[in-house]
């Protein structure tokens, strides 16, 4: 049997916006360390994602210890994680959930306002707020972050292989926005993944990832296509839904890191 590899580590500190590559990170119980913490809300305080707003790919995010920076084109903001609050609670929602968020600051809202044209807060969903994973789905009565609906999404390196070998032009990985990226194994085999560990880290796959016009983003120029989603239907249907990746909960709360041996049980 192929060893099983972990290859890759991803974070999206805000919701929709481009993803930051690391070489380790911390497991949290709602997602990894510092991964979708952060969002964009419109006026009437509805999450905003590329799927509507193509633009929000073009910014580019990147942490230190002490801080989140995001770069669009020759601007750019940073974001200091010990940052302060305006203390007026949001009800905002992640499509059928509502979230207790709170504005950063007018500065950085206004920021991402003028950079997109839209009127728009950022907001920040603090560690202690409730946010329960789907009850038809939770191992352990599960919190997540500001994510679609699970805390972490796991995708085979040769799922992706499969899927490119169907494309007239490949697609990376980014379009697909995982937390963990394997090597090893077979195309799909991560949709059968129910128990195993990655590190130290015990997870559970609990929900195949339906996936939306969001992959059909060029996560370089902000165009959208047809590709992948037109050729991902005609295989990868189930239903209504057509599905690329595992959803994940994890059981602990360790450091992991790229490199890591995935053992399922």
């Amino acid at each position: 049997m192929n060893t099983l590899t972990l290859s890759e580590i991803w974070i999206y500190p805000v919701k929709s916006l481009g993803g930051i590559r690391l070489s380790s990170a911390k497991v949290l119980e709602k997602g990894l360390k510092y991964d979708r913490r952060w969002m964009l809300i419109d006026e009437q305080n509805q999450f905003m994602t590329q799927r509507v707003h193509h633009q929000m790919a073009l910014f580019r995010e990147s942490i230190d210890e002490e801080k989140l920076t995001i770069k669009f084109k020759h601007d750019s903001i940073a974001i200091p994680f010990n940052h302060s609050l305006i203390e007026v609670p949001l009800e905002s929602t992640i499509w059928d959930d509502t979230v207790i968020t709170f504005e950063v600051s007018k500065e950085y809202s206004n920021w991402f306002s003028e950079r997109l044209g839209i009127k728009c807060k950022f907001v920040a969903f603090p560690e202690s707020n409730s946010r329960p994973v789907d009850e038809r789905y939770k191992v352990n009565n599960e919190q997540v972050s500001l994510a679609d609906a699970y805390p972490f999404l796991i995708i085979g390196q040769s799922s992706l292989d499969d899927l490119n070998s169907r494309l007239a032009e490949p697609v990376p990985m980014n379009r697909f926005r995982p937390n963990f990226v394997f090597i090893g194994g077979q195309p799909f085999e991560e949709d059968e993944w129910r128990d195993f560990t990655i590190g130290n880290n015990r997870f559970t796959g609990v929900k195949k990832c339906a996936r939306c016009v969001l992959t059909t983003v060029n996560q370089d120029t902000g165009e959208t296509g047809k590709e992948p989603l037109r050729t991902l239907s005609k295989y990868r249907r189930q239903g209504e839904k057509v599905l690329f990746g595992q959803n994940l909960v994890a059981i602990d709360h360790h450091e992991i890191y790229e490199g890591d041996t995935i053992t399922l049980h």
